[in-house]
C-alpha cells in the first residue's frame, strides 16, 4: 500500500510504498476511498519541516530547553544523536479519512466488514484505526460529504463548551474550514452569528450560510462590530478558529463580549492574556482539545473503554455520530466547502498548492487503486545481496522508536547480514528498512518464522508479545535478541524455560540472549577487571534518576509493559548481578506510595555475602545525572556517573576513566551476541542468569 509521510528534516513530503498492516484487537482495517487534506494543520507541518533548525528551535522553546538538560546529563553527542534522530522519524499525515471495511479485530463492535465508515485514519491506501474512532456512515451521504465528519466534530466540540442557547449571538474569528463549519452548526442551534475575517470569499460563504461579516483589513473595527451585532450588550460567546501568533484575536474577543461571557479557543493564538480584560466582566476562556472527550486518552482510543452514556453525553466517537446525523438532515451545506480534488498519486502536487499558498478550504484525494496493489503484507526495499549462512541473518520484530534510533543502527554497525524488518502497522518498517538496508519489509511475523534463510530474530516489541514471541523463534529453530525484559508474568517465564531445554535437548544449540546491555558497557566492563582482584564481599548501590512516566503510559500497564520494576529495574538488577558473579540469594522492595508505586529501592542479598542496593526514583529533577552506581569493597570505592565518568578511590593505579560520550554499551552488546553465534560459543549472558534476573524482578514487581 502507499501512504503519506512527512520528514520533519529535510521539509520533504514522500508518498511511500509499505506492506499492509496488521489486523489488531480493538481495531478496523478499511480501505481508503477519499481523504480531506486539513489545509491548516497540513500546512504547518509542511513550512516546519522546510525550516531551518534554528527556525525549528525558536519555534518550539519548550523543546530547547528539554534538549539543554539532557546535554548537562547525557552529553552533547548523545543529546545530538537522540534529536537529529527524532527529526528524522517521518510522520503519517492526514486524519480525514473515508472507506470500506475489510477487516476487523477481536473485540471490536457494531462495525463489520464492508461497512462503509469514517475515521480519523491518515492518507494512507489502507488504514487501520481503533474502533472508537470509526463509525460508519449513513447510505444518504455521499462519501465525499462524509470527509469532512472530523473537521466538524473539530468545529462541534468548541460549540459544546461555549453551550449556546436559542437566539444567543455568538462571534467566530477566522472563517477558514473549521470556522465556517461552527458558523453552520451554531445556525443549526438558533444563533445569531458574526464571522471575522479577512478574506472577502471565506467571509462571502460565511454570510451565504446566514452570518453577518466583519473584515478587520478593510478598516472594520471588530469590537465596534461586535458591539453593534449584540445591540451594544456584548456578545454571549466566542469561538475563536484561527491560526495566529498575536494575541489580538484573544484580547478582541474579551472586549466585544458582554458580562460573563463565554470565549472558547480551537484554533492556535497567542495566550498572553490581559488580566483586566478578564478580570471586570468574569469572562469564561477555555481551550477546546479536538473531538471531544477521550480524546489522547489511550484507556477510550486505543483499549476501547468507552466513557458511560449517562455521564459522558459527547464522547469524539459520539460527535462524530452526530455530525453525520446533521449532514443527513441537510442543515450542513458542504459542497461550496470543496475547492479542490486529487487524485491520490498527485498528493505532491496538492502540497505544492498549500506551500504557494493557494486560496484552498475543502481538498479532496481520491483513492482508485485495485485491492491486489494495496493489499501486500512484504516489499522488496533494497537489493537482494548473497548472505554468508555461516553467520547470523536477521529479521527484526519491531520497528518502533528504540529499535529505529538504537537496535538496528547497532545491529548495521556490527555489520549484522539485515534480511527482513517487521512492524504490525508496516510503514515503520518501510521506512526504517530501507534505511538501513534491509532487503524486505513485513507485517506478517510469520514471514521470518517461516524463512530458512533467516536463522536469528530480534525481538524490540511492546513487552507483553516477547514471551511467544521467543517461543516462537526458538521452536522455529531461531537465534533469538529479545529486548528487555524476557518474559512479564511467571508462567510466560515457564514456558520459554520449558520450550528451550526442549529445544537444546534435541540437538539444536539456538542462543537466547536479552539486551541486558548495560554489563556490556566499557566503563563497567573496566569495574568488573577491577573488581576481579578482590575477593571480599561487596557493597553496590545503584541510583537511577529515574524520573516520571505518565500512570497511563504503556509501560506502567501490568499487562502491556508489566510496570517499570520488570520493564527497567531489571536492567540495574543484572548489572548488580554481573558485578558481583554470584546467584541472588534473597531481595527485599521498598515502595513510595504513589499512583504508579515507581519511586522505590530494592535490597538484594547474594550467595557470596555482597549486598546491593537499587534505588530506582521516578520523584527527582532532570538536572540531576539519570544513573550512578557505586561500590564498597576492601577500603576501596567505585563511582560510576551517567556512564561517562568511572573514578577509583583507594584503587592502586587507577584513579579515573572518562569517556567523551556516554556508551551505554548497547553496541558493544550485540557485538558479543553475534560473535557467539558467528564462532558457535555460549551466549554472551548465561541462560541460567537470564532466568534467575528474570525471576527476580517478576516476584519482586508482585510484591505487595
Amino acid at each position: 500500500m502507499k501512504q503519506v509521510m512527512q520528514d520533519l528534516a529535510k521539509g520533504e513530503t514522500m508518498l511511500i510504498e509499505a506492506p499492509s498492516p496488521q489486523i489488531s484487537a480493538g481495531h478496523v482495517n478499511i480501505y481508503s476511498t477519499i481523504s480531506l487534506i486539513s489545509v491548516g494543520t497540513e500546512r504547518m507541518l509542511l513550512d516546519f519541516g522546510k525550516a531551518s533548525l534554528l527556525t525549528k528551535a525558536r519555534q518550539q522553546p519548550d523543546k530547547v530547553k528539554m534538549v539543554l538538560d539532557k546535554i548537562k546529563t547525557d552529553g552533547l553527542f548523545a543529546t545530538t544523536d537522540a534529536v537529529l534522530t527524532k527529526l528524522a522519524q517521518p510522520i503519517p499525515l492526514g486524519y480525514c479519512n473515508v472507506g470500506v471495511v475489510t477487516e476487523v479485530g477481536a473485540d471490536v463492535s457494531g462495525i463489520k466488514p464492508g461497512d462503509r465508515v469514517v475515521s480519523n485514519g491518515p492518507h494512507a491506501e489502507i488504514v487501520k484505526v481503533p474502533q472508537n474512532l470509526c463509525v460508519r456512515i449513513p447510505d444518504e451521504i455521499e462519501d465525499e460529504i462524509a470527509a469532512f465528519t472530523i473537521p466538524s466534530s473539530i468545529a462541534l466540540q468548541g460549540i459544546r463548551l461555549a453551550n449556546p442557547t436559542l437566539g444567543e449571538a455568538f462571534v467566530v474569528t477566522g472563517v477558514g474550514l473549521i470556522g465556517l463549519l461552527t458558523v453552520q452548526l451554531l445556525r443549526a442551534n438558533g444563533c445569531r452569528v458574526l464571522a471575522i475575517d479577512y478574506d472577502e470569499k471565506r467571509l462571502a460563504l460565511a454570510r451565504d450560510y446566514g452570518a453577518d461579516i466583519c473584515n478587520p483589513g478593510k478598516g472594520e473595527d471588530p469590537v465596534k462590530t461586535g458591539l453593534r451585532f449584540s445591540d451594544d450588550n456584548g456578545v454571549d460567546a466566542v469561538i475563536i478558529t484561527a491560526a495566529s501568533k498575536s494575541n489580538e484575536p484573544v484580547s478582541t474577543a474579551a472586549k466585544m463580549s458582554r458580562k460573563r461571557g463565554r470565549i472558547v479557543l480551537v484554533g492556535v493564538t497567542g495566550l498572553d492574556l490581559n488580566r483586566a480584560d478578564f478580570y471586570e466582566k468574569e469572562l469564561t476562556f477555555q481551550v477546546s482539545c479536538s473531538y471531544g472527550p477521550g480524546r489522547y486518552d489511550e484507556n477510550y482510543e486505543k483499549k476501547g473503554n468507552d466513557y458511560p452514556y449517562g455521564f459522558v453525553r459527547w464522547t469524539e466517537r459520539r460527535n462524530f455520530e452526530a455530525v453525520l446525523d446533521i449532514m443527513t438532515s441537510g442543515q450542513l451545506n458542504l459542497k461550496p466547502l470543496i475547492t479542490h480534488r486529487f487524485e491520490f498519486e498527485e498528493i505532491k502536487k496538492a502540497y505544492n498548492m498549500l506551500s504557494e499558498g493557494g486560496d484552498a478550504l475543502g481538498v479532496l484525494l481520491k483513492y482508485g487503486s485495485e485491492e491486489s496493489v494495496r493489499n501486500i503484507k512484504n516489499i522488496s526495499l533494497n537489493s537482494v545481496t548473497t548472505f554468508d549462512k555461516q553467520k547470523p541473518i536477521v529479521g527484526f520484530v519491531g520497528a518502533g522508536n528504540y529499535a529505529s534510533r538504537v537496535l538496528i543502527p547497532a545491529f548495521n554497525e556490527a555489520d549484522a547480514q539485515l534480511h527482513t524488518l517487521i512492524s504490525n502497522g508496516g510503514t515503520s518498517s518501510a521506512i526504517h528498512g530501507k534505511k538501513s538496508g534491509f532487503i524486505r519489509a513485513s507485517s506478517d511475523v510469520e514471514t521470518i518464522l517461516n524463512d530458512e534463510s533467516i536463522n536469528t530474530i530480534v525481538v524490540a516489541t511492546r513487552h507483553n508479545t516477547h514471551a511467544q514471541l521467543v517461543v516462537q523463534s526458538l521452536k522455529a529453530g531461531k537465534n533469538v535478541f529479545v529486548e528487555k525484559p524476557l518474559a512479564i508474568k511467571q508462567s510466560d517465564l515457564d514456558e520459554i524455560l520449558s520450550v528451550y531445554e526442549t529445544v537444546q535437548a534435541d540437538g539444536n544449540s539456538a542462543s537466547l540472549m536479552v539486551g541486558f546491555n548495560r554489563r556490556f558497557a566499557p566503563l563497567v566492563q573496566k569495574m568488573k577487571e577491577l573488581l576481579s582482584t578482590v575477593k571480599e564481599p561487596k557493597s553496590l548501590v545503584m541510583t537511577v534518576n529515574a524520573g516520571a512516566i505518565p500512570a497511563n503510559h504503556w509501560t506502567q500497564d501490568l499487562k502491556i509493559g508489566g510496570g517499570r520494576i520488570i520493564g527497567e529495574v531489571c536492567h540495574f538488577i543484572d548489572l548488580i548481578r554481573f558485578l558481583v558473579g554470584k546467584p541472588i540469594s534473597s531481595w527485599q522492595r521498598h515502595t513510595m506510595d504513589s499512583i504508579s508505586n515507581d519511586t522505590l529501592s530494592i535490597n538484594l542479598s547474594f550467595t557470596d555475602g555482597s549486598i546491593g542496593t537499587v534505588h530506582y526514583f521516578a520523584n527527582g529533577s532532570k538536572l540531576f545525572p539519570k544513573e550512578r552506581l557505586e561500590v564498597f569493597v576492601s577500603d576501596r570505592v567505585l563511582q560510576l556517573d551517567n556512564f561517562r565518568k568511572l573514578t577509583g578511590y583507594g584503587w592502586p593505579g587507577f584513579k579515573k576513566m572518562r569517556l567523551w560520550r556516554q556508551d551505554k554499551g548497547q553496541n558493544s552488546c550485540v557485538v558479543a551476541f553475534l560473535d557467539a553465534i558467528s564462532k558457535g560459543t555460549e551466549s554472551p549472558i548465561p541462560f541460567d542468569e537470564l532466568l534467575e534476573v528474570s525471576q527476580a524482578c517478576i516476584e519482586i514487581s508482585e510484591q505487595h
